[in-house]
Formats: structure tokens, sequence, C-alpha cells
């Protein structure tokens, strides 16, 4: 009699051991990748999201914005998180490749933000004084109201959205200058600033802690304004950005009811937190 009921036990042990395999595997797993902008937030997201819905696995990682994109394009992950919009050219791959014509999602905003040491007494800039600073045409902080020392400059590697964008609509498409020091990331940046009284960068407006932002203004007649959610909501703050994720084709499922939760009240009060701006 025991070894019967000893053998049933086993067998239903076996069974309820193979509903968890099961339920294991059931699991939906949602990769991210892309944007260092956007990485804490999307941490935020996922982590949160995750708590409740343990169904769904979502793994995040960083590198940039055009390495998220060529991993949309090569096929390894669900969404590329970006600073800055998909190319032409990119979106020419991904039909080639897919024969999808790809799925754009405005998930956040941003006030690129200029940072300085927060002993600079500098407190703004203009579009053109920023553009002249990253081309290499003024080169000592006593130009701009500062001290008589030289301003060292830094900025993103160029697989960044970030450096895109700014290079695009700050520079006017010209090149940085050569001895712009790049930093693979826009914390490397904020801290490279906060150790370098002489120094200047440019990056998200969640990360900019232990520095002072300056005020920037579109051109000398106008008022400057710091990134904030009321600037950034009027148009106000002239170096405003969306931030996106992007896949290969509408999302369904899993996929989609992750992305309609980041674009609902809850997942757009965690862009705030972050210090980020909501699209809604």
């Amino acid at each position: 009699m025991l070894k019967k009921y000893m053998k049933t036990a086993s067998v239903i042990g076996l069974a309820f051991a193979g509903s968890l395999l099961f339920v294991a595997a059931a699991k939906k797993t949602i990769t991210i990748k892309g944007s260092d902008t956007l990485v804490i937030l999307a941490q935020r997201w996922a982590e949160k999201y995750m708590q409740s819905h343990p169904e769904v696995v979502i793994q995040v990682t960083g590198g940039g914005s055009g390495t998220g994109i060529s991993a949309l394009i090569n096929g390894t992950t669900d969404f590329a998180n970006a600073s800055r919009e998909m190319k032409k050219s990119e979106f020419n791959k991904l039909k080639q490749r897919f024969n999808t014509l790809g799925n754009e999602i405005k998930v956040a905003k941003d006030g690129i933000t200029v940072y300085v040491s927060q002993s600079n007494p500098v407190k703004e800039l203009s579009i053109a004084q920023i553009r002249a600073i990253y081309l290499g045409e003024v080169s000592n902080w006593k130009d701009l109201g500062g001290p008589d020392a030289p301003i060292v400059v830094y900025g993103r590697e160029n697989s960044s959205g970030t450096y895109v964008y700014f290079r695009d609509n700050v520079l006017g498409g010209k090149d940085y200058m050569s001895s712009m020091q790049s930093l693979p990331g826009t914390a490397a940046v904020v801290n490279a600033i906060v150790k370098d009284k002489n120094g200047i960068g440019y990056g998200g407006a969640a990360y900019a802690e232990g520095i002072k932002i300056v005020n920037v203004k579109k051109d000398d007649s106008s008022p400057a304004y710091a990134p904030t959610l009321e600037s950034i909501k009027n148009s106000q703050y002239p170096i405003a950005r969306y931030l996106y994720m992007y896949s290969r084709a509408k999302p369904t499922g899993a996929m989609k009811e992750y992305i309609d939760w980041i674009l609902s009240a809850e997942g757009q009060e965690l862009v705030t937190k972050v210090g980020y701006f909501p699209v809604n």
C-alpha cells in the first residue's frame, strides 16, 4: 500500500514539476537594445512592468542608438531604443531583410542638456555659441563670460543617437572638432564634467546630477531656457527631441501590451520620475 502511494505521489510530483517547466517555458521574453539616453528609463519601465506581469521577461541593454538599430535590422532584438529618428537607409535595410516597413513609437521627450562644472560662472549660451565651441571656433571661457581658461570639450561616440542629433541640429550638420573627447555614454560625460572645472558636455536631461545645467537660447535676441516640463511642452527649449522605440513591424501580443502600458498614465509617470518628459 505504501509503495502504491509513493508511486502515485511520484507521478503527481513529476506532473507538477512538468507543469512548472511548462509555465517557465511559456514566459514571453521581450528584448530591448540601444540608446544610452533611454537605458535608465527603459530599465525602470521593465522592472515596474514585470512586477505586475510575471509571465513576461524584459531584457534591456544599452550600447547606443546605432547599436540598437543594427540589432533590430539583424533580427537580434525585438525593440531598438533610439534618441534619434531611424534613417531612410536603415528602414530600407529592414525592408530588404524582413519585408517590413518598420514601426516607430514616440515614448518620451527629452531636452538635450548642456553641462558645465558647478564652479563655472557661465549661466547661459546661445545655439551659435555652443556650435562655435564644438566646432573649435571658440576655445577659451573668457570669450563667453567665464574665466580665462581653455574649454575642454566632451561629447558622445558616433554610434550615439545623441551625437547624431546634436551634430545635425546644433552644429548644422558639420563635423565635431577633432580634439573633442568622445565618451561611451552620457553618464561618462557627466562624470568627466564633475571632475573638470573647464569642461563642457551634453546629454539627456535625466543624467544632470553633480553638474550645472546651462540655459540655452535660440539666438542672441531670445530668452534662455532650462529643459523643464513647461519649456519642453511649450516648445521653448531649443534642443528638445523625442525618444523612440522601433520594432520591425507593428507590435502584437505581449509586445503591444507592453507598449500600451508604456504610453499609459502609469508608464508616462515613470518618464517624469526618471527626469524626462511625457509624450501625453
